[in-house]
């Protein structure tokens, strides 16, 4: 019995510091106590000091607890929560504790306030735990519901334009407005603190909105047949625009001996469906043209994307190039920017849509004083990167002025 009174008091005297929250130690690192014994001591004196210090910091790490759990716990934390488990059993050690301290029976004490502290640690523990996972779904919450805010405007957009061409559109006005509200109460359940029912009504929102998107798919495509001569003709121009782009990297790969069977593939299925969609175009048979483009949306995006990192190659060696000369190249890109800026107003005197060719050369600007500034702080790797985005953003700019000329 002795040898296991002496583990205990050694246990206690090495997990005292270890079961206490540092908030609740003094300035120096130690636990405090009212009394303080100097000189030898016997057994009972020992027991009775770890005791009474054991039971003093209880007391305070049961407030500590309690400030933390008992606000939330009957609105926040579920009646199978680990966290009420804990602290319930750690209470009742607590009280163990002192009912033992206060009979005089501090072996039993000490056992019952390092049980206690062992359960209260666990509590607050899985307390801090909880709060990093509801602060974590708040930050998933937010992001997603940013995200959202050019989605319904996208909706918001596609009624517009549907009630405009005569479309139903009142299944699509009823899930938008339906999901709209669904996310807001996620966003009100967020704000009150209630975190299991805001991961509920996440839920019923993210089903709303898959609705959503099957309704405003089929909207979308209602609207794309009323305009189907628009989108047929705008892809034969462009189409036409990409197989001479496509057919020019060809030659000039196979010139420098690059392999472009990949591309020639491409090219190859691209054209092959364009010759079939202007076949139908010529005799005006627009939905039917249209059924060729949506049957074959992946030969045709696998066709543009090739083309895309083409176009963005050559523009890299173009900027490589203009960059030989920083100083040309900064006065030939404001020439172009002041150019494209009074083309643009011409065209948007004669009725054309130009906002967003117009927020297009404003980002321009924006990059290339980017780019000068970091120029001049040294940083010209980063400086080449906001370049690279000016000279894309004129190139689309004049691509827009030269397609309405």
């Amino acid at each position: 019995m002795k040898g296991m009174k002496g583990f205990a008091l050694a246990l206690a005297v090495l997990l005292f510091g270890s079961l206490i929250p540092l908030g609740l130690a003094d300035s120096n690192g130690t636990a405090t106590s009212g009394t303080t014994y100097t000189g030898a001591m016997d057994n009972g004196t020992r027991e009775m000091v770890i005791a009474g210090n054991l039971v003093e910091k209880l007391q305070r790490l049961s407030k500590f607890a309690e400030d933390r759990i008992e606000p939330i716990k009957d609105k926040l934390l579920p009646e199978n929560s680990t966290i009420l488990t804990h602290y319930e059993l750690a209470e009742d050690y607590r009280e163990k504790a002192v009912s033992e301290y206060e009979a005089g029976d501090y072996y039993n004490s000490i056992l019952d306030s390092l049980t206690a502290m062992h359960y209260y640690r666990l509590a607050l523990e899985e307390l801090k735990e909880a709060k990093e996972k509801v602060q974590d779904f708040r930050e998933r919450i937010r992001m997603e519901t940013e995200r959202l805010r050019g989605y319904f405007g996208f909706v918001k957009k596609t009624i517009r334009l549907a009630q405009n061409q005569g479309i139903d559109v009142s299944n699509l006005t009823a899930l938008y407005n339906e999901t709209k509200k669904a996310y807001g109460t996620v966003l009100d359940d967020l704000k009150a603190g209630d975190y299991e029912k805001a991961k509920a009504d996440l839920e019923t929102a993210r089903e709303k909105k898959a609705l959503l998107d099957e309704e405003l798919r089929k909207v979308r495509e209602e609207l794309a047949y009323a305009n189907a001569d628009k989108i047929v003709r705008d892809f034969l121009i462009k189409g036409e625009r990409g197989m001479e782009i496509a057919q020019k990297a060809i030659e000039v790969g196979e010139e420098n001996g690059y392999n472009v069977t990949e591309l020639q593939e491409r090219l190859d299925a691209f054209t092959e469906v364009y010759d079939r969609v202007k076949e139908l175009a010529d005799e005006g048979q627009w939905e039917e043209a249209l059924g060729v483009m949506q049957e074959n949306r992946e030969t045709i995006e696998e066709f543009h994307k090739a083309i895309a990192f083409v176009m963005r190659k050559a523009r890299e060696r173009e900027l490589d190039e203009k960059l030989k000369d920083v100083r040309a190249f900064l006065r030939e890109m404001n020439d172009r920017i002041q150019k494209d800026r009074k083309a643009l107003r011409e065209l948007k005197s004669e009725g054309i849509d130009t906002r967003r060719a117009e927020v297009q050369l404003k980002v321009a600007s924006q990059e290339l004083r980017i780019g000068v500034g970091l120029l001049r702080a040294q940083k010209p790797a980063q400086a080449r990167a906001h370049f690279a985005m000016a000279l894309d953003m004129v190139h689309r700019v004049d691509e827009f002025i030269l397609a309405h000329s």
